[in-house]
């Protein structure tokens, strides 16, 4: 029986489950709010329950390396000019900033990262370190904006007790920390609630494809394609820069920084988005049409960067 190309093996169950709740949605088997429902049990349960695993389970100092340092560099760069973009070129408010910059700059680590690195390094340690750096970092500093759009500047300071991703991640790192070993019953709870997350935001992804309004005006058109622009190509062109000239990494740590960066857009962001209903529109383009590219993008960091 004939089987995908390895890489793109990484990539068919993404858009085989989005397919699925796009058939889904067109044909109202789960009613009109099934979108909503969907979206807010993944950022409510699931997602904090994978988050606070993985990271629990991590140990904090994966963070410090050449290669995280290159990576972030790359994120940072990018984040950067969708924040940029989205100010002076578009002229977007906070909340839609911050989804910009995310759109730009946050990789699908987990469910493509994994596999793909799997499949061209032979090993995805560096995932791990990935999303411990955007869970820790990243994240927290984007929820603060959105949670600040709509819960008002003076509850910023009990945003981490209020926010199930950011107190998943912070227990997570307290019982790294601590060196905890956690209940064989908790670590199978969190495992199957965890293990619903990735699917779910992809099927309600998909969903959100049926009937979503068109993308008016060639200014939202031009947003989503510099953004796509920057996720596959910018960022990993900067963290290349960044891992070859200033830090002089060898060979495999290159290919490993510069294939995460190279990862598109990660579905969080549209979960994200969704749950604050903040760049909508921009999240959902950004993930597929990322997705899309970065298949070729991808293709040709293994073939130009791996072992001849």
């Amino acid at each position: 029986m004939p089987t995908l190309p390895p890489l793109l093996s990484g990539f068919a169950p993404i858009w085989a489950l989005t397919g699925v709740g796009y058939l889904v949605g067109r044909s109202g088997l789960l009613g009109l709010q099934a979108e909503a429902v969907l979206s807010r049990f993944v950022f409510h349960v699931a997602m904090p329950a994978a988050l606070f695993l993985m990271i629990a389970r991590t140990p904090l100092e994966r963070f410090a390396n050449a290669s995280m340092l290159a990576f972030a560099a790359g994120t940072a760069v990018a984040a950067g000019i969708g924040l940029l973009a989205g100010h002076l070129l578009f002229r977007r408010k906070p909340g839609e900033l911050a989804i910009g910059g995310m759109a730009a700059g946050y990789v699908n680590s987990a469910n493509l990262g994994i596999p793909v690195a799997m499949q061209v390094l032979g090993d995805a340690s560096f995932a791990a370190a990935v999303v411990l750096f955007q869970t820790l970092l990243v994240t927290p500093a984007v929820l603060a904006v959105l949670d600040g759009r709509t819960a008002g500047r003076r509850a910023l300071f009990t945003l981490p007790l209020r926010n199930p991703i950011l107190l998943a991640a912070a227990l997570g790192a307290a019982v790294s920390a601590t060196g905890l070993h956690l209940p064989a019953e908790l670590n199978r709870s969190c495992e199957l609630l965890g293990g619903a997350g990735v699917p779910t935001a992809l099927v309600a992804l998909g969903i959100s494809l049926h009937n979503r309004p068109p993308t008016t005006g060639g200014s939202r058109h031009a947003e989503v394609g510099l953004a796509v622009a920057v996720k596959t190509l910018i960022q990993p062109l900067a963290a290349y820069a960044v891992a070859a000239f200033a830090l002089h990494l060898p060979a495999h740590q290159l290919l490993t920084v510069v294939l995460f960066s190279a990862l598109p857009t990660a579905q969080n962001v549209y979960v994200y988005a969704r749950e604050y209903g903040q760049g909508t529109a921009l999240a959902r383009e950004a993930v597929l049409w990322s997705t899309l590219i970065s298949m070729a993008t991808l293709s040709v960091i293994s073939w130009s960067l791996g072992p001849a």
